[in-house]
């Protein structure tokens, strides 16, 4: 099966706003340009389509499905008490024991992307015995893990792969979701120019 990992849309936030699990909507206009071109580097049919149940993931997936699979084990990663605080206001102290370890340590109330990773993984198994073009809208986070999980890397290395808004991770598995190492393609030719 091969299964489309894609990064909803630039959302209508400021980028100085940690927005993790909050729920977001989409910048109107980045969507219609990005969907557009994004749409013509997928396949016109999926046999599944999954969604992370926050819009800015919903609203992608219900223009390739009317009735996509909502998973919350598709979401970003959960910053708890930082959601929606600007980045320059959090407290360093804290800011500094996460970013010295943001696999292990979570922020204040928060998930770490262990956890994340462990929901991506849980996720995964759940693809088991799926066939044909499957389509899965979610987060940078998301397929970052994804993609450490694909090719055995550690998670701390999995940020090198940048993933603009609207990029696309494609993975060739098999039924016992063992991926075609050849067939691992990062389609990424957005920039964030709105």
């Amino acid at each position: 099966m091969k299964v489309y990992f894609v990064r909803h849309t630039k959302p209508h936030v400021e980028t100085t706003i940690c927005y993790g699990q909050s729920d977001v909507p989409v910048c109107p206009l980045a969507f219609e340009t990005q969907y557009k071109v994004l749409s013509g580097y997928l396949p016109k049919q999926f046999s599944k389509v999954f969604s992370s149940p926050l819009q800015r993931c919903q609203v992608l997936a219900q223009k390739f499905s009317e009735n996509p699979t909502l998973d919350k084990n598709l979401m970003e990663l959960n910053f708890g008490e930082w959601e929606m605080k600007p980045w320059n206001s959090l407290e360093p102290t804290q800011m500094q024991v996460w970013m010295n370890d943001f696999v292990s340590n979570a922020p204040p109330k928060g998930e770490s992307y262990q956890m994340l990773a462990k929901r991506t993984e849980t996720f995964l198994q759940k693809l088991q015995n799926t066939e044909g073009n499957v389509l899965v809208c979610t987060h940078a986070g998301i397929m970052r893990a994804v993609f450490a999980w694909v090719l055995g890397l550690p998670l701390a290395n999995s940020f090198r792969l940048r993933l603009s808004y609207a990029s696309c991770l494609l993975i060739d598995l098999d039924k016992k979701l063992r991926a075609d190492y050849s067939s691992v393609l990062a389609i990424n030719n957005f920039e964030d120019f709105f």
